[in-house]
This record gives C-alpha cells, sequence and structure tokens, in this order.
C-alpha cells in the first residue's frame, strides 16, 4: 500500500512555501512521526513527519521546490527499503546503502541535488549542486560558506547557506572528503541546479591529498577569494569569509569584532560596525578647511567612496510586503500620548515580589498588551479582519509582537492573550523573543495575529506610524518615554509621557472607533486599576 505525504496546511494568507532539507532518501525505512522534511515560508520552517510506517518511496518536490497547500511531496510504501524514482535527491541524517548495484559509492547517492551527486570527470569527485528552488524561484544568493578550498569535510557536515526570500537554505556535503574548489562565492546569485563547489574524496571518507589545492589569492582568481584569510582554529566556529577578508582589509584581529551571527560567528556587517567605531574614537579631528572655494569631487572620486551591498532576500521580501501592505489597506493614522507615572509606580513598588513569584521581569509590555485587550473588546472592529466581501470579527485576541533580529523583523504571536495573567505575557514575550533572536521561531508561532504591537521606543523613537501588518486592521505604536513638562491640576510639572500611534484599515475602522481605541488604553495605561475592575 502506498502512503501519501502532502504540505500540511499553511494559515491564512499563506499559499505556498518551500521544500528546503530532506532527511530521507528513497529506499529509506521510515517510522511513523518521523521527519522527513523541512518546509519554509516566509520567516520560519515546518517540519514534515511521516503519517505511517515504511520505505520512503519517490520523492516527487525536490529541495527548493515551491508547493501550495495539500501538494504531494513524496510516498511511503511498506515493507523494507526498496528503492524508488528518481525523484529523490535529498539529504539522509543517517545514509544507508543502496539496494541498486550502482557503481558510485553511498554518500555519493544521498544529497541534496539532483537525483544523483554529479560527477566532474575525475574519480573520486563529488559537484555540489544548487537544490531545485521550485517553479516560481530560479535562483538563491550564496549567503555564507562555512568551509574553505583545502579543508577536510564529513558526509552531512555543512558547507554554506544559500538566502531566498524570507530564509536560509543550509547545504550539506553530499560526500566526506576535501573541498576542492569554491565556484559561487559568497554574494553571487546561483541559478536552480547550478554548482557551487567540487569535493574530492571516497565515499567511506577517505581523503585524496593528491587533489588537494594551494590556496588561491585573490589576483588569481578574477578578483575573489577562493580560499578565504585564515581564521580561527578549524574546531571554532567558522567566520564569514567576507568577514575574514574585511578584517584583514581593516587591520582587525578576531577579538577586536564581536559577532552578531550564528554562534557568535563574525558577519560582514560586523567589521564594518567595529570599523566605523574604530574611526569614531580614534581619528583626529580633521584640520580646518582651508580658505578659498573647493573643487568639488567628481563622480569617479564619490563612486570609489561608495560601497555597493546586495539587498539580502529577506531585505526584499520585507520591502516587497510593506510596499504591498500600503497599496492594499487604506491606512491611516491617529495620536495620543500616555502618562506613565502610574505604571511606572506600579512597577518599582511590586517588580523584585513579581520576579520572585514568576521569576520574570515586570516590563511594560504586558500592561500594554492587557490595555490593547480590554480596548479591542470594546471597538472590535480594530480586532478584525477583509476576507472578501465579508469583515471577519475575532472573539479572541492572539497578540503579535514585533521584534527585531539580525536579519530583519518578524512578529511572533502570543496566542490569547486576552486571557492571560501578567505574569504569562511577560514568560510569553520573553520566550518569543528568545526565539526570534536565535531564528528558532516555528511557523505556527508566526502565524494567526489579529493585533500587533511595534515598540519602537527600545530603539529612540519619538514618533513614527507603524505600518499594518496584513490582513490584521491594527497595529499599536509604542515610543520612547520621555519627561516633557503638563499641565496637571493647573500647575506646571515633568511627567514621563510616551506618544502613541495607532494605524488602522480605514476600509473597516472608521475614526471614531480609531480614535475611542486610544483614549482606552491610555485610560487603562494612566490608571491600571481600570484593568482590574474592567472599566
Amino acid at each position: 500500500m502506498t502512503t501519501e505525504v502532502r504540505v500540511p496546511t499553511l494559515g491564512e494568507s499563506v499559499t505556498e512555501a518551500t521544500v528546503a532539507t530532506w532527511f530521507k532518501k528513497p529506499g529509506d525505512p521510515v517510522a511513523a512521526d518521523e521527519m522527513l522534511c523541512e518546509l519554509e515560508t516566509d520567516k520560519v520552517t515546518v517540519e514534515v513527519p511521516a503519517p505511517a510506517a515504511g520505505t520512503m518511496g519517490d520523492i516527487i518536490a525536490a529541495e527548493g521546490e515551491t508547493v501550495g497547500v495539500d501538494a504531494l511531496l513524496a510516498t511511503i510504501e511498506e515493507g523494507e527499503g526498496k528503492a524508488a524514482g528518481d525523484g529523490g535527491k535529498k539529504t539522509a541524517a543517517e545514509p544507508k546503502p543502496e539496494p541498486e548495484p550502482e557503481a558510485k559509492p553511498e554518500p555519493d547517492e544521498a544529497k541534496t541535488r539532483p537525483a544523483k551527486p554529479e560527477t566532474n570527470g575525475d574519480k573520486g569527485n563529488v559537484d555540489v549542486m544548487v537544490p531545485t528552488l521550485g517553479e516560481s524561484v530560479t535562483e538563491a544568493t550564496v549567503s555564507t560558506w562555512f568551509k574553505k578550498v583545502g579543508d577536510d569535510v564529513a558526509q552531512d557536515e555543512m558547507l554554506c547557506e544559500l538566502e531566498t526570500d524570507k530564509v536560509s537554505v543550509e547545504v550539506p556535503s553530499p560526500a566526506a572528503g576535501t573541498l576542492v574548489d569554491i565556484l559561487a562565492q559568497e554574494g553571487d546569485t546561483v541559478q536552480a541546479n547550478g554548482k557551487l563547489a567540487v569535493l574530492s574524496g571516497s565515499a567511506d571518507g577517505t581523503i585524496s591529498p593528491e587533489i588537494r589545492p594551494e590556496p588561491m589569492d585573490k589576483e588569481a582568481n578574477g578578483g575573489q577569494y577562493s580560499t578565504p584569510p585564515a581564521g580561527r582554529d578549524a574546531e571554532d566556529v567558522e567566520d564569514a569569509p567576507s568577514a575574514r577578508k574585511a578584517m584583514a582589509e581593516a587591520g582587525l584581529s578576531r577579538d577586536e569584532v564581536e559577532g552578531t551571527g550564528r554562534d557568535g560567528r563574525v558577519m560582514k556587517e560586523d567589521v564594518a560596525r567595529a570599523r566605523s567605531s574604530d574611526t569614531t574614537s580614534a581619528a583626529p579631528k580633521p584640520s580646518a578647511a582651508p580658505a578659498g572655494p573647493q573643487r568639488a569631487p567628481s563622480p569617479a572620486e564619490d563612486a570609489s567612496r561608495e560601497e555597493r551591498v546586495k539587498m539580502t532576500r529577506l531585505r526584499q521580501t520585507i520591502a516587497r510586503r510593506l510596499k504591498e501592505a500600503q497599496n492594499t489597506a487604506a491606512m491611516l493614522t491617529t495620536y495620543n500620548e500616555v502618562d506613565m507615572t502610574g505604571i511606572m509606580a506600579l512597577r518599582s513598588e511590586y517588580k523584585e515580589e513579581f520576579q520572585k513569584k514568576h521569576g520574570v521581569k515586570l516590563g511594560f509590555m504586558s500592561f500594554f498588551t492587557k490595555a490593547c485587550c480590554h480596548a479591542l473588546k470594546e471597538v472590535p472592529e480594530v480586532n478584525a479582519e477583509i476576507d472578501g466581501d465579508e469583515i471577519v470579527y475575532k472573539n479572541f485576541v492572539h497578540m503579535g509582537i514585533a521584534t527585531g533580529t539580525p536579519t530583519g523583523l518578524v512578529v511572533p504571536v502570543v496566542r490569547d492573550a486576552d486571557s492571560m495573567s501578567f505574569a504569562e505575557i511577560e514568560k510569553a514575550i520573553a520566550e518569543k523573543g528568545a526565539r526570534a533572536r536565535d531564528g528558532k521561531l516555528s511557523m505556527a508561532e508566526m502565524q494567526g495575529g489579529t493585533f500587533t504591537i511595534s515598540n519602537g521606543g527600545v530603539y529612540g523613537s519619538l514618533m513614527s506610524s507603524p505600518i499594518l501588518n496584513p490582513p490584521q486592521s491594527g497595529i499599536l505604536g509604542m515610543h520612547k518615554i520621555q519627561e516633557r513638562p503638563m499641565v496637571v491640576n493647573g500647575e506646571i510639572v515633568a511627567r514621563p509621557m510616551m506618544y502613541l500611534a495607532l494605524s488602522y484599515d480605514h476600509r473597516i475602522v472608521d475614526g471614531k472607533g480609531a480614535v475611542t481605541f486610544l483614549v482606552r488604553v491610555k485610560e487603562a495605561l494612566e490608571d491600571p486599576r481600570r484593568l482590574l475592575m474592567d472599566l
């Protein structure tokens, strides 16, 4: 009997995903609920478990292909591991020998490229290929190489990362051996099924030392480094090759640069930030400009002082989605301000006791989340969305909390926030914020939000107009707390004030409703007792 493996439901407004990694190949035995593959959509990863035990059959959707909801991914056959058709081309966590009488060694069979790893004509050499990127995705960008030419690699060890849209696709080694050549450098755009690199070695992990080339320099490789400058010990985390090159050019040591990449890896932008810091602190003040007219620099001179960096696919996707939100919704923003004296006094009085009992700090976000949930009950259209010619009112609040990460903005969702306590909200926000910064959010944690809070105040923003997170109809912008002179009981006093901004979809939210919502939030924050009394 054949069991079909299909794409799971991806949530509202999400109709397709990209096959990122296959953990099994045709012929492998699989257990029920064992992970078969990962799908990527937007900024998260969806794991697809086996619906039944058996033997892996055909892999219909290869790595890199774009698939729709309920599309057929693969098949599972009953019985022992017989090999399936050429649909299989993926990474297996523990490869087993193929039953087919193939002359090629086993690791050449179990990779993330075409159905079988290609050889380049030399005995024992294996080509590292770009995964097929699907009918709507034809190219990707090489983000980071974790290995350099001459390095020994183990089978399934990560060689590089490719970027496409909002996700990173890790490319594992198709075999054990030595990295002979890197054909696509960091920042290069590569086509589906293009060649990334060449490996030399045998399937049992024996290295062919005679095919280990001398490192190329920049001039010998057409202006690009085939082998990045020497980094730290091989057992340490490898910094991005582009970062090592930038550090060498800037004369910076590894200890002078703080890495923000995965596991503390130094990225190119970290080097730029370190250089900027050194320039600001150590550069002497420029001497006074000579009197008289100065010659305007030529365009060529200006260009020599510029740096062009291609937008990452994540940044391109963020730009596209934000523009789509502006083009689709009738967005309008209304403003108010809130006196934070009451909340700050309450936090100061109870923060130590709160943390001792609940194990989490009492922050501002729980107050704002509670205040928004309270206001959404009175003005339900702000918690609604448009679906065709219908308005869908949500009788619950799944609160999106916009979070900045090194790779871009993500919005994890705190579900049923309206039924949670202050401590539960603080714990949920802290946990999801940490997962977001580590890039570990799941697809489910990003779906289903009904309203969003964005805190630009943590970056020092005094006033801004947040952009809607479709299909939601409202987003609250928090800002910097700043003491300002206020008239209280006829006297001018200094008060900690914060500007609030509500951006809303004017197609379903009228001005009266938007203003009422923001006033209710203001009232609840200025007198938190109103939340307890449901006023």
